[in-house]
């Protein structure tokens, strides 16, 4: 099992407090460090940051909005990452969702499945440095001639990626984006999840989409967002996700040295701050093994 430290986007503090706690962890051999991106600061800045104080601990994107870049530049963003990183990026993808899409960017929310599938095609296409060509529903590189000036020809990336295979990781939990999940990414974020349910849940979709993948893909791992014991469903690569404030690393290091539990290690030492009632509840309702929102929809996240 991976250790991982996310980058929750409402967390109070300064940059500098979660870089001190990213080095921190990294030096306690957590894993991955992902940062978050909804209607906030870019992700993009502060994993470019992260990237040149850290040496060892993975950095990824969790996630970035399909509809907030071009394919190209996602793809662009992901290498330049993966460059300043020396290897260590890994691309979190997601549709989001209409409020945040629509009521944010003023971008139409739109064949959420068709749009992701394509977007992973051209990022592989564009990091194995290849003239992109690309003419599907609903991206077209370069533009027809019909639709633009008609003289764009096809280019390719100028620099040579660190890796011509960035992992992708898809954040998805409505069946058919997990089977497209299954079929196309490297790694799966399912939310709202409960490892003795996954199968009854989700099971079908994953094993259909595995089947229609393609051989020279390796097998897509699993890294759900989860933050209680480790459970038990040998054929899936799980990330325990350590809330990042309040906590130190040496007490986080004692603590992941004696315990299979994550915890926000070490508040003694700070002040205790008055819990709102959003989190009691979310406290309340992990504390019964159990998500605090008892439905999740079809809709891709």
């Amino acid at each position: 099992m991976l250790v991982g430290i996310y980058n929750e986007y409402s967390a109070k503090g300064t940059f500098r407090d979660l870089a001190e706690d990213v080095v921190a962890y990294e030096r306690a051999g957590a894993d991955i460090a992902y940062v978050a991106e909804v209607y906030t600061f870019d992700a993009v800045s502060q994993l470019g940051a992260l990237a040149a104080l850290t040496s060892t601990i993975r950095i990824g994107s969790a996630i970035l909005p399909i509809y907030t870049r071009t394919p190209s530049l996602i793809a662009m963003t992901a290498a330049g990452l993966d460059h300043v990183s020396e290897g260590r990026f890994v691309l979190g993808l997601g549709a989001s969702g209409p409020q945040v899409i629509e009521g944010f960017h003023g971008v139409p929310y739109n064949a959420p499945l068709g749009r992701t599938r394509e977007v992973v095609e051209i990022c592989r296409q564009v990091w194995r440095r290849e003239r992109v060509v690309h003419q599907g529903k609903h991206y077209r590189i370069p533009l027809p001639e019909n639709e633009g000036t008609g003289l764009g020809k096809p280019l390719k990336l100028i620099n040579t990626p660190v890796r011509s295979r960035i992992p992708i990781l898809i954040a998805s939990i409505g069946p058919q984006n997990v089977a497209m999940t299954a079929e196309l990414a490297d790694i799966w974020q399912p939310f709202f999840f409960l490892p003795e349910k996954a199968k009854d849940v989700w099971g079908r979709s994953l094993a259909d989409g595995a089947a229609k993948r393609a051989e020279d893909l390796p097998r897509c791992r699993s890294r759900p967002r989860r933050s209680s014991a480790s459970p038990t469903i040998p054929s899936l690569c799980w990330t325990r996700c350590v809330p990042r404030s309040p906590c130190t690393s040496a007490a986080w290091a004692r603590r992941a040295a004696t315990s299979t539990t994550t915890s926000s290690a070490a508040t003694a030492s700070r002040p205790r701050r008055r819990r709102s009632r959003t989190s009691t509840w979310r406290a309340r309702s992990r504390k019964r093994k159990r998500p605090y929102r008892t439905s999740c929809s079809a809709r891709s996240p």
